[in-house]
């Protein structure tokens, strides 16, 4: 069994808690940080990027962005420009009430329909983070997330493509991570990092890390 099986999938296993907090695990993710930007092209009119195209911020009035056929027509949506291959690891700060997800690039982005909202369909996984409350989102099926106190606004994603494996992490100002949810499945199309906003003046930011 190789270390990372070990740590990120066998170690959760052998410790009986409700939190499982590792400071030498942040290192080894790390080790896979991946270089992360927002696709304008892919943005709902109703959010702003800014800071090199790593935050996005929904605002009240729609943007004049030029007609795109990948842009997210009704949600409030943004994918990134880097597909994700082997294994990845990157963060993000949030405020408000957001999701951070991993979806395949064959999403919907047309209408209102759950096709195009990131965790009710089977093409996408996501993290809704508030105030209080973490849930895991998979085509329309939910699981709220005990929230490690106190509650930071830093969230971390690990994805092993070939193992088939998706991590959330609590990220804590002194960047000790805590495991919030794996996802164990097959992927069988390219994958993307992607956030959605959902109240005005929320926002996410990709890290540099």
């Amino acid at each position: 069994i190789d270390i990372y099986t070990f740590i990120l999938q066998g170690c959760f296993k052998l410790i009986k808690s409700d939190t499982y907090i590792y400071n030498f695990s942040s290192l080894l993710l790390c080790s896979d940080a991946c270089d992360l930007t927002l696709d304008p092209n892919t943005a709902n009119t109703k959010l702003i990027l800014s800071e090199d195209n790593r935050k996005a911020t929904l605002v009240e009035n729609h943007q004049p962005y030029p007609g795109h056929a990948e842009r997210f027509e009704h949600y409030e949506q943004v994918l990134c420009v880097e597909s994700l291959t082997g294994r990845c690891y990157w963060e993000a700060e949030w405020s408000g009430w957001v999701d951070i997800a991993v979806t395949y690039k064959g999403i919907s982005r047309k209408g209102r329909s759950d096709g195009c909202d990131y965790g009710l369909n089977d093409k996408s996984w996501s993290l809704s983070c508030i105030k209080g409350r973490y849930t895991v989102w998979y085509d329309k099926i939910s699981i709220d997330i005990p929230v490690p106190l106190p509650q930071s606004n830093r969230v971390g994603v690990y994805l092993d493509v070939l193992a088939g494996s998706l991590s959330f992490y609590s990220v804590s100002d002194t960047h000790t991570l805590t495991h919030l949810h794996t996802f164990n499945t097959t992927f069988t199309e390219p994958l993307y990092a992607g956030i959605g906003v959902f109240y005005n003046n929320c926002s996410v930011c990709l890290c540099l890390i």
